[in-house]
């Protein structure tokens, strides 16, 4: 381009070429690897050396819906099941409020102390609305999240009654494989149907707070039942002597309880997370737990108890995804809606008639 400027008129003068445009991306920014697709035997021989990194991934695809990673995701727990078992899992629940991750972080900071390997699985809650979770666990645990020899998944609901994810139980089994000795399992919070947590663990533990209203109140039976241990926690300060009250009222209420199938009495124990005071006692309260079933064979019982469980409900998975994914089905499902809406059938009716279209379908 010329200038008047480079004419001999004005040779005294010169004009800086000024500096050279900068790149549209910035030349020291990282380049981001892709993630490695990993084979069946890697993913098993990652998981059996403790690599976080591919467990990390196993877990993801263990969660996730494509039918391929399904596949795989099936392969890899079938050949990590040799592995597995060899862990205390504890399955923790409580009233909202009750400072479950707290506790948590204080009872896993106590167990990496004394040299225990420890997987959090943490469940959030998902919205009915746009299906996503926080999954903030994590970062309300920033010691624990930091500790060598500790693990936290957040994971979401998805909709899953129970209070816990789909794949909870094989994420539980891939944990262990990876060398975890103790696997804590975070639910949702106290609800009505919580059967799916006790079915995957060997102790069930009740987080309560004294000084909330009425505690026997806010509590369902079915909860408390199910319960191996009852801990109130925020046992500190002024509300030490609401908790001790607090503690007598629940204990003197699971003695009119039946006995437990195990021959455990649950014992009600008291504990602040904030100051640790209590966070020792509980543990030493789940090793005698235990150590008791052990010893007279319920431990294994109800280990075996679980698989048949998991047996029938992942039958019944199965089925509803069966069911679902027929083409057929779901081109009928929008005509059904419109008939039921009409008052042409009724819904009974309707749901009979296409599960029999289903079977239909299979058999051709």
């Amino acid at each position: 381009m010329q200038h008047i400027e480079d004419s001999a008129a004005y040779a005294g003068l010169s004009v800086s070429k000024g500096i050279a445009q900068p790149p549209v991306i910035n030349p020291y920014l990282r380049t981001l690897k892709k993630r490695r697709n990993y084979s069946v035997q890697e993913y098993v021989e990652g998981i059996c050396a403790g690599n976080i990194s591919i467990l990390s991934q196993a877990v993801t695809l263990i969660e996730s819906a494509r039918p391929d990673h399904q596949e795989t995701a099936q392969q890899v727990l079938e050949r990590c099941l040799p592995y597995a078992g060899n862990s205390i899992r504890l399955g923790i629940t409580g009233v909202p409020g009750a400072g479950k991750s707290t506790f948590i972080e204080a009872l896993g900071m106590h167990l990496t102390d004394k040299g225990k390997h420890l997987a959090v699985l943490a469940i959030d809650p998902s919205s009915e609305r746009s299906k996503g979770s926080i999954l903030g666990d994590k970062t309300r645990m920033e010691d624990l999240s930091r500790a060598k020899n500790a693990f936290i998944r957040p994971s979401p609901s998805a909709g899953s009654l129970g209070g816990v994810a789909r794949k909870t139980r094989e994420t539980v089994v891939l944990c262990e494989a990876a060398g975890f000795d103790t696997i804590f399992i975070e639910t949702v919070g106290v609800g009505q149907s919580e059967t799916a947590v006790h079915s995957m663990v060997d102790f069930f533990l009740l987080l309560q707070i004294a000084g909330a209203g009425d505690e026997l109140q806010g509590i369902k039976r079915g909860i408390m039942e199910m319960a191996d241990g009852i801990a109130i926690n925020k046992a500190d300060g002024s509300n030490i002597e609401k908790a001790n009250l607090a503690k007598a009222q629940i204990q003197n209420a699971l003695h009119l309880f039946p006995m437990p199938e195990s021959g455990w009495s649950p014992q009600t124990l008291t504990c602040s997370a904030v100051t640790q005071a209590g966070i020792a006692e509980i543990w030493e309260t789940i090793e005698k737990y235990v150590d008791f079933t052990k010893k007279n064979g319920y431990f294994a019982h109800r280990r075996n108890e679980q698989s048949k469980y998991w047996l029938y409900e992942s039958i019944n998975e199965s089925l509803k995804s069966s069911f679902y994914n027929n083409v057929k089905i779901q081109n009928l499902l929008p005509e059904y809606e419109r008939k039921i809406l009409n008052n042409e059938i009724s819904s009974f009716i309707a749901a009979k008639e296409l599960i029999n279209l289903n079977k239909n379908s299979e058999r051709k």
